[in-house]
């Protein structure tokens, strides 16, 4: 008979906020069918606690507050969803700048230019021999690095070394003509 008469109460409470609090909701989420989701999972959650609630438990204001904390919870992985997207894309559209300013700064004349060359040149000729040989193994015949490592009989993490020596040298020599570094690839064929 207790039994019957909670659930009574139960569905009295429900029909009589249900509507109230899924507007409630709504006016925050803009989602009528999460809104809904919301208030049906926080009138259960009210139900299987309510053995556990103390006497002085107003009903209501304890549906009530698991809905707006659930409602504050979506919202705030919805902020923060938006500014990880923000981020993507500012970040996205730094790249494409960055790409488009370094193409509008190229200048295919100083590319080809005979002193790019000759710092080039200079740089890899000052390279230990090793570090030289691979690197043109690299550049100039398209090697991968495991084909590399097997012609001349090093691991690839030695390979992968002997490039980024190289590469950093070339940085160095060339940090006044940074613009031009995505194109210095031409250079070497």
């Amino acid at each position: 008979m207790e039994k019957l008469s909670k659930l009574s109460l139960f569905n009295e409470l429900f029909d009589n906020y249900y509507r109230q609090f899924v507007r409630f909701a709504i006016g925050y989420l803009k989602d009528s069918t999460m809104a809904e989701d919301y208030v049906s999972e926080a009138f259960i959650a009210y139900w299987e606690n309510r053995n556990t609630l103390t006497a002085d438990t107003n009903p209501p204001a304890y549906i009530l507050a698991i809905v707006k904390n659930k409602c504050i919870n979506h919202l705030q992985r919805e902020q923060m969803r938006q500014r990880v997207e923000k981020q993507l894309s500012d970040h996205s559209l730094w790249a494409l700048t960055t790409r488009i300013n370094t193409l509008e700064a190229c200048n295919p004349e100083m590319i080809f230019s005979n002193e790019v060359k000759e710092i080039i040149d200079r740089t890899l000729s000052d390279l230990p021999e090793k570090t030289r040989q691979i690197f043109l193994l690299s550049r100039n015949e398209d090697l991968s690095h495991k084909e590399i490592a097997e012609r001349i009989t090093l691991s690839t993490k030695a390979i992968e070394f002997h490039i980024s020596k190289a590469l950093a040298a070339l940085r160095i020599s060339l940090k006044d003509f940074m613009i031009l570094l995505p194109f210095a690839f031409l250079l070497f064929k």
